[in-house]
């Protein structure tokens, strides 16, 4: 048997134990939630998303389904609300600071604050072998400023409580620093990116400038970046660097006001941002985000999660 096979084989397996695993209701003990816990799920109108909010609302929480094209997305919540699941609809565009403001100031007056949010909103235009950057700027806008500043937004709404909040990113093994597949060339900017010591917020928007400025003057394939999903890739690769940050600043938070950020690969989804050609469903890969989002162990921060094991950065 190849390494193809095999690593087929080991998939296959695993996706049986989830399937199981998902089988498997929460005891009294695990449920830290109630119907009053709120849970914000960024791009919930179709895919991945769709599938995280219906996961959430079918384990009793109250989900705030967003999207940026507001009639698709009333449309999409609508399915939910039919189903008889506490799902409320509010467009929300997060690359539009606008958006973000008037949709925190909805969150505030409505329901007072969250306890999760689940950043899935992201944007991604190559398709099977195609490595276009044409749309790179989009792409680092949406999938990296857009995460990023949904959570500055969100952090003075997350509620104090003893059970924590929590925010789950949803990312890319794409966008592993070391991967073998995809790693950047620089092995100094590397290991900065590594290093919890030299990792900033600065190092990170600087690597995702440089890498923009590359595009401009078409110098990127000669600044050693990922051949191969490149923007897609970066972006997630300052995803998984603004998590790990993040969660040392949470770390030093009170008891009480602890907040729990961790990310997560889907795996190659059957959506329409893969074209279909995915191996896993949006069911399937929603469960991780879902199960971070309900992860009753607080002390579970900063880390990369792919299948529910943790995987390194």
């Amino acid at each position: 048997m190849g390494n193809k096979e095999k690593a087929r084989e080991r998939r296959e397996k695993r996706r049986q134990e989830i399937s199981l695993l998902r089988t498997i209701p929460y005891s009294d003990h695990q449920r830290w939630w109630t119907s009053n816990t709120t849970a914000v799920v960024t791009g919930a109108n179709r895919g991945i998303g769709f599938e995280i909010a219906h996961q959430l609302a079918l384990h009793g929480l109250t989900v705030i389904f967003t999207s940026r094209d507001e009639g698709v997305g009333e449309e999409a919540a609508k399915v939910l609300q039919e189903r008889g699941l506490n799902v409320v609809y509010c467009q929300l565009d997060i690359v539009d600071p606008l958006s973000i403001e008037a949709f925190s100031t909805w969150i505030k007056e409505v329901y007072g604050g969250i306890d999760i949010l689940v950043n899935n909103a992201g944007v991604n235009f190559n398709v099977g072998p195609d490595n276009s950057v044409e749309y790179a700027e989009k792409v680092i806008a949406t999938n990296y400023y857009g995460t990023k500043n949904m959570i500055k937004a969100m952090i003075p709404l997350m509620r104090a409580s003893s059970s924590g909040a929590r925010i789950v990113n949803v990312s890319s093994r794409l966008g592993r620093v070391n991967g073998r597949r995809n790693r950047i060339g620089d092995i100094d900017l590397r290991r900065k990116l590594e290093d919890d010591g030299s990792l900033s917020e600065e190092l990170i928007d600087q690597t995702m400038a440089t890498f923009l400025e590359g595009v401009k003057d078409e110098s990127w394939k000669e600044g050693g970046w990922p051949q191969v999903y490149t923007d897609y890739s970066l972006s997630k690769l300052a995803v998984n660097a603004y998590t790990r940050l993040m969660a040392r600043v949470f770390m030093e938070r009170p008891e009480g006001q602890k907040i729990c950020i961790n990310c997560c690969c889907p795996g190659w989804v059957k959506t329409a941002m893969t074209d279909w050609a995915g191996h896993t469903s949006p069911e399937e890969g929603a469960d991780t985000a879902v199960w971070l989002a309900l992860l009753q162990d607080q002390t579970v921060s900063g880390r990369f999660f792919a299948e529910r094991r943790d995987i390194n950065f």
